[in-house]
């Protein structure tokens, strides 16, 4: 299993870990605006100021995106591309964590779409082109705040408490070096079934079937996740530095976390 280096020291907790509890909805976003302004508006009319949505189907004009990209001149191990822009583009597949950066609403978007594409969704910029409702959870008692990672030298989606609920799942994401599929299933212990809902990065990915994907930072969104029988199946959309990207089961014990992996557990 291919590991990466980073700047900072690592941290000496491999995971963050907050008991919430994720309530189903059905959200519907209005062309016009913003998928920040959309997504923000359609969980606070639900009484959310927390979420995962699951952005399968909207259609974004202009969609507005970055890719990973090789480690910056400020020491990153991994960065971004330049912004690229779609004058239309229909989500296939898509996940966006929403919680909070600087005091806003933030959102963390890994999406694939049509025309054939994946990458990092830039959220602010990205315009709903026709209304949509969509599946997702609001939180309760947990939320995703961004924070500064003395690691990675990222700023990072970290899971805070968020006072009392019921919990019925967790929120948590995991640390670099470490394989995405076995961090998951030690989340699971003690649980016969559970779903995975998430985004992440990883230092190259290596699937069942589908050609790896070598560049040393790829993007990844978990299309469907679940613990079955004490096996952890992971099916993921992954891009690399070149585009390309590939939709597959991921290999168990090959695939470590190279900046992070922001997990919604249910």
């Amino acid at each position: 299993m291919r590991l990466i280096s980073h700047p900072g020291p690592p941290a000496p907790s491999r995971a963050d870990i907050v008991p919430c509890e994720a309530v189903a909805l059905s959200l519907s976003l209005r062309a016009g605006l913003t998928v920040t302004q959309a997504v923000s508006e359609a969980l606070a009319e639900a009484g959310f100021e927390y979420g995962y949505l699951r952005l399968d189907g909207v259609a974004l004009a202009p969609l507005v995106y970055v890719m990973p990209a090789p480690a910056s001149p400020e020491g990153h191990a991994a960065w971004y591309s330049a912004t690229h822009t779609l004058a239309k583009g229909r989500i296939s597949h898509g996940g966006a964590h929403f919680g909070r950066r600087d005091g806003r609403g933030f959102i963390h978007s890994h999406s694939r779409w049509e025309p054939l594409g994946m990458g990092h969704l830039l959220c602010d910029d990205c315009i709903i082109a026709d209304d949509v409702t969509l599946q997702g959870w609001g939180l309760r008692g947990a939320g995703l705040v961004a924070q500064e990672d003395s690691e990675t030298r990222f700023t990072l989606f970290r899971p805070q408490p968020m006072g009392p609920c019921t919990p019925n799942a967790l929120l948590a994401t995991l640390r670099p070096n470490q394989d995405i599929g076995t961090a998951l299933s030690d989340l699971c212990e003690g649980m016969h079934a559970a779903r995975v809902e998430g985004i992440g990065s990883l230092v190259g990915t290596t699937f069942e079937v589908a050609p790896a994907i070598e560049s040393h930072g790829t993007e990844i969104l978990i299309v469907e996740g679940a613990l079955v029988e004490q096996r952890m199946r992971l099916l993921v959309a992954s891009v690399g530095f070149d585009g390309r990207s590939e939709l597959d089961l991921l290999a168990p014990g090959r695939n470590a976390i190279c900046v992070t992996a922001e997990i919604l557990l249910l």
